[in-house]
């Protein structure tokens, strides 16, 4: 009886959490990602490029509360059809029903780690990839429209109009970050390519001008290729420049190592430039230039290492959500005892929802800021735990 019974269970949760899951994910895409690439302007083959990506990303956020909606909805229809008290009085402890519920979260928990890491390592940097191989068609786009296309990589075209493939009148500003301002090219008519083997997107123009600040002018009469740059947006940083949660989970604990020896290098040239003032009466230079640089150096490279520090401790927290969503779930729906799927959101999938996510933040930022240990980020975690166990322990005396 009681495998059977497990069955029974494990197969309704599993047809609620498919479902919902599907649903949940395609509103994710439709709703946040989607307002995303209208937004750049990509096109329909972007799209399509984009979604192996994307999913993923909206995957880690679908899986704690589809399963949280799942034994929600599953529990409050056996406790309002009274399953759950026939199972009772067949001699059967109401916590046999809870089993299933919570071997289902234990194994789903770790797969959420896995999606969530194979977003940040795969998912990601796969978006930015197709984002930036899809430019010419999104500045072409946006400048048959708006006439004036902003790149976040440094330069932006205005035109006064788009015919076919040629740009009329087109004016470049190149953001180079040279001494002299950023260099302006004003041309009768050009045309983008995008060069994916050298990374650079190519600006045909004819008969352009050159200007650079006050000091540099020069007319170009004719046909030139003015070739602008991608490369270093589209190339992987470097490890020791990337932000921790842009990192997978198998490099962060070296790259915390490799920090931690910046940390205890940036500590040394510190106490020695504190100690070289000390020892030549200079101590107005401890508080100069010189010791404000290193001492921002030394307080940028610690809170790096905080956060390294942090980071797998909240992959392992956001993933294990799951389990938690569904300690507290399951119970709450088994007291609530409703079949209704909206009233059983109202009552068991909002008020989890709205006490997690502010206590794991609160948690996360405390970490980060280094107010307490990297575990703390498992905040919200425990204490949907202790209130799970509260509820648990009042549906065995049910």
């Amino acid at each position: 009886m009681p495998t059977r019974l497990t069955r029974y269970v494990l197969l309704e949760i599993l047809k609620i959490f498919v479902v919902s899951l599907v649903a949940l994910t395609l509103l994710i895409l439709l709703i946040g990602v989607g307002r995303e690439l209208i937004r750049r302007g990509l096109g329909a083959m972007a799209v399509l490029q984009l979604l192996p990506f994307v999913l993923p990303i909206s995957l880690q956020f679908a899986f704690p509360a589809t399963a949280l909606f799942s034994v929600c909805c599953v529990y409050g229809r056996m406790a309002s059809d009274g399953e759950v008290a026939t199972v009772k009085s067949s001699g059967i402890s109401p916590l046999k029903l809870l089993q299933p519920a919570l071997v289902f979260a234990a194994l789903l928990s770790p797969i959420a780690v896995g999606v969530s890491d194979l977003a940040v390592s795969w998912g990601r940097p796969g978006v930015n990839r197709v984002v930036m191989l899809s430019i010419e068609d999104i500045a072409y786009r946006v400048l048959q429209s708006d006439h004036v296309y902003r790149s976040d990589h440094g330069f932006s075209i205005h035109v006064r109009e788009v015919v076919g493939r040629r740009l009329i009148q087109p004016e470049v500003t190149l953001h180079n970050g040279s001494k002299n301002g950023p260099m302006k090219l004003t041309a009768r008519e050009g045309e983008l390519s995008l060069d994916p083997d050298t990374q650079m997107l190519l600006l045909r123009v004819v008969d352009s001008q050159v200007t650079a600040g006050t000091s540099f002018q020069s007319i170009m009469p004719g046909e030139e290729v003015i070739r602008i740059p991608l490369a270093e947006a589209m190339a992987e940083r470097d490890i020791s420049t990337r932000s921790p949660s842009e990192l997978p989970l198998r490099l962060i604990s070296s790259e915390r190592i490799r920090q931690e020896s910046r940390t205890h290098a940036a500590t040394g040239r510190l106490a020695a430039h504190t100690g070289f003032a000390i020892l030549t009466s200079r101590s107005e230079e401890i508080e100069g230039p010189g010791g404000r640089l290193i001492t921002n150096e030394l307080h940028q490279s610690k809170r790096r290492l905080t956060k390294l520090q942090t980071e797998p401790w909240r992959r392992w927290a956001w993933g294990f959500s799951c389990f938690f969503f569904v300690v507290v779930g399951a119970p709450l729906a088994m007291i609530a005892k409703t079949s209704d799927y909206w009233t059983t959101f109202g009552l068991c999938f909002l008020p989890t929802l709205i006490l997690y996510y502010p206590l794991f933040i609160l948690g996360l930022e405390q970490a980060k800021d280094g107010n307490v240990p990297p575990y703390g980020v498992w905040l919200g975690n425990i204490i949907l735990g202790a209130i799970g166990t509260v509820l648990i322990a009042r549906v065995r005396r049910y």
